[in-house]
């Protein structure tokens, strides 16, 4: 403890926000090998870097924005960009579990992973993080307007991808 503010641990940002880590890189990249390696990379990178973290607000927002920019540097290279799986609709898994259980979300969770990027992480953001719009701004580094506008547009598509798929 220095000047009276307890100082945060590596372990206590793990314990707290492994899987929304998890989660968000397993959407940007569609493949679960490459969300673990993108899991890995964030939290190495949090310890090399937690000494500059200041608050729990500012460790969320710097491993969403961290694992996003994982995420796509991920894309960038060429075995990435020249390679596809058989089969790319792999299940979420929960952390928490020890990678154990599997759940598949159904139909909206892969109606979500099919929307373009810029939409798929506003609305991963929004409706499973539960952020803000301010938040989700502030850790994608983007105007609020721009947010609102990805969201509407994100539940446009959403809308016409899953007509005929909910029946009441």
């Amino acid at each position: 403890m220095t000047n009276g503010i307890k100082k945060i641990t590596a372990e206590e940002v793990i314990d707290r926000y492994a899987d929304m880590v998890y989660r968000l890189a397993l959407l940007q990249v569609k493949n679960r090998a490459d969300a673990d390696d993108i899991f890995q990379e964030v939290f190495v990178r949090l310890v090399k870097h937690i000494h500059k973290l200041q608050n729990w607000e500012h460790v969320k927002a710097w491993l969403i924005r961290v694992t996003t920019n994982c995420s796509k540097k991920h894309f960038d290279r060429y075995w990435n960009r020249n390679v596809s799986f058989l089969d790319e609709t792999e299940e979420v898994v929960s952390h928490e579990s020890g990678y154990e259980a599997v759940e598949d979300d159904g139909f909206v969770w892969r109606a979500v992973r099919e929307l373009p990027e810029k939409y798929r992480i506003v609305v991963h953001l929004f409706y499973f993080e539960e952020l803000s719009i301010a938040q989700i701004a502030k850790a994608t580094k983007q105007k609020e307007s721009t947010v609102k506008s990805q969201l509407f547009r994100a539940r446009e598509m959403l809308k016409t991808s899953l007509e005929g798929e909910i029946v009441l």
